[in-house]
């Protein structure tokens, strides 16, 4: 049976990982015997990771800490910024309108 390698490497990590049929498997293997394009393949997904970047990556963790602290304090100041202007504003208006409006409150008799 000639598959092309590009049914092959899409194959390859379910067979990597062994979760792929019995004849997918077959298939594949048949098909590894022949091809050293996909042989290569399949061994660079057994090839480890590097998993040393440990340092880095807490570093990398703490940097996005820090904006998110950051940036959670900058939306509660805006937050208090637009709560003081809403009250200033209001406070403003009110005293502009005691002030030049003349408005009584009269009670109904």
């Amino acid at each position: 049976m000639n598959i092309s390698c590009a049914i092959i490497k899409d194959l390859l990590p379910l067979y990597h990982d062994g979760v792929c049929s019995n004849e997918t498997k077959a298939m594949v293997e048949e098909h590894l015997a022949a091809c050293d394009s996909c042989k290569a393949e399949l061994q660079a997904m057994d090839d480890e990771l590097p998993m040393n970047q440990t340092e880095q990556n807490l570093k990398e963790a703490e940097a996005v800490q820090n904006l998110s602290r950051r940036w959670k304090k900058g939306m509660l100041q805006s937050l208090l910024k637009g709560v003081f202007i809403a009250i200033t504003t209001i406070a403003i208006v009110l005293l502009v309108l005691y002030v030049f409006v003349d408005v009584k409150v009269v009670p109904k008799a």
